[in-house]
């Protein structure tokens, strides 16, 4: 594969504030939504606007949360989303704490429904083999009637990179009430070696599928010792995932100040030879606008 960074732009909304801390990207009616990890609002961006969409109640009456005001911990801390339908999609919680064990599914409509999926995310730590403090899902894309979730790894920490299948339409069915988040089935447990950058081991942020049902990943190689702080970003990648395999891996182009964090992908359109994708990248400083940068991918 090669990859070649096209555009890089900042993302703001129309009163000038930052898009803060960009962690997942997903189509979204006639524009994508770019879901913030520690806020109660998303991101709509289109065509010459980029408007906010509540996801969750604010929590102890906060809308943002930050490690410098002590309120890191309240954060919901959605790490994906996974469109379900043209108007909808589900964001879920990381699972790297107790307060990030929340599903949302919004529609651009306006409405969004807000679930607590604690029992899900304790199935899929069990089919994971993670102990407490160990699960950090940052990624799913929809691959038939299943969700696929990803673990993102840490080497440090000895915990690879791996992902399980869940079912969908049980999932959306506990989401919205109608269905009980203890008969979500959990299964297809995968692990992947996508290698390392200086010792730092890459680690899936994102994920999205292609029209062949392959999966393509975005990966970071973060120096952390844990699922909640955050570290130096020594590289960033993406990988082609075929079922269990990893076909190939790129490092994507660095930028003046170092390697992109990116931590959402979504597909812009095919080419003949590749695809063309959104990434959107987290600064891990909530005064900084997150990136949106345009990537062509060419097998």
């Amino acid at each position: 594969m090669r990859v070649e960074l096209e555009e890089t732009a900042e993302l703001r909304f129309g009163d000038g504030s930052p898009v803060r801390a960009a962690s997942a990207i997903a189509p979204f009616g006639d524009g994508w939504l770019v879901v913030q990890d520690d806020a109660t609002h998303a991101a709509w961006w289109r065509v010459g606007a980029v408007t906010a969409v509540r996801v969750v109640e604010p929590v102890d009456g906060l809308d943002v949360f930050s490690e410098a005001e002590g309120t890191k911990h309240l954060k919901p801390d959605f790490e994906a989303a996974c469109p379900v339908a043209p108007d909808r999609v589900l964001l879920l919680g990381s699972g790297s704490a107790a307060a990030r064990t929340r599903a949302s599914l919004v529609t651009s409509q306006g409405a969004f429904t807000v679930a607590d999926l604690t029992p899900v995310y304790r199935a899929v730590a069990d089919a994971l083999g993670l102990r407490d403090g160990q699960l950090n899902l940052e990624g799913a894309c929809r691959v038939g009637d299943r969700m696929r979730w990803f673990q993102r790894g840490n080497l440090h920490a000895g915990v690879p990179t791996m992902s399980v299948d869940v079912d969908l339409a049980a999932l959306l069915a506990a989401v919205t009430g109608v269905g009980s988040a203890d008969r979500v089935e959990v299964g297809a447990v995968r692990r992947y070696d996508l290698g390392a950058v200086d010792g730092v081991g890459l680690a899936v942020t994102d994920a999205v599928t292609l029209p062949d049902r392959r999966v393509l990943v975005s990966a970071a190689a973060e120096d952390t010792p844990n699922a909640v702080d955050d570290g130096p970003v020594v590289a960033s990648a993406l990988a082609l995932i075929d079922g269990d395999e990893v076909r190939a891996t790129v490092e994507l182009p660095e930028h003046s100040g170092g390697a992109h964090k990116v931590e959402g992908l979504a597909i812009r359109e095919e080419t003949t030879d590749g695809v063309r994708l959104w990434a959107v990248v987290d600064a891990d400083d909530p005064a900084a606008a997150s990136q949106q940068l345009v990537l062509r991918l060419r097998w």
